[in-house]
């Protein structure tokens, strides 16, 4: 009786059963999805407990100028064009967490993909992005 009227409500409501289903795909691969990828999505406060607590290394991938207006202290420079050719340069890093960082944090999951090929296994992604950072109002080096 009760399988009868769901799926009369599911033929009567096409339109608003298939937004269930979407929305629901959409919130599981946000749920399940950073273990899929491999890698971890992280805020700016969880970003600081990395680097605080466990000596995570910091990447910004941006380009050239957008990392002079302002980075994370301590974070080595690889634009993400360049990460392929200079993944060398990261070897020594492989045992610690790696943070990869951009403007949003659409960038740096293509760098965390990378480094996930490449065999690191703590891996993370600055959530928002270095636009994030400020909004936290975290400290940025401008050198």
């Amino acid at each position: 009786m009760m399988m009868e009227q769901i799926i009369e409500f599911i033929s009567a409501h096409i339109i608003l059963s298939g937004a269930f289903v979407a929305i629901l795909a959409l919130l599981l691969v946000d749920i399940f999805g950073s273990s899929l990828r491999g890698y971890i999505s992280a805020t700016p406060v969880e970003v600081t407990q990395l680097i605080n607590r466990e000596d995570a290394l910091v990447l910004d991938i941006r380009e050239e100028n957008e990392f002079h207006s302002g980075h994370i202290v301590n974070a080595i420079h690889i634009p993400l064009g360049y990460l392929k050719d200079r993944k060398v340069e990261l070897e020594k890093y492989k045992n610690r967490p790696v943070i990869a960082a951009c403007r949003s944090g659409s960038r740096s999951s293509s760098a965390c993909a990378l480094l996930k090929k490449e065999g690191f296994d703590k891996i993370y992604n600055l959530k928002g992005g270095m636009m994030a950072w400020q909004h936290a109002s975290l400290p940025l080096d401008k050198s």
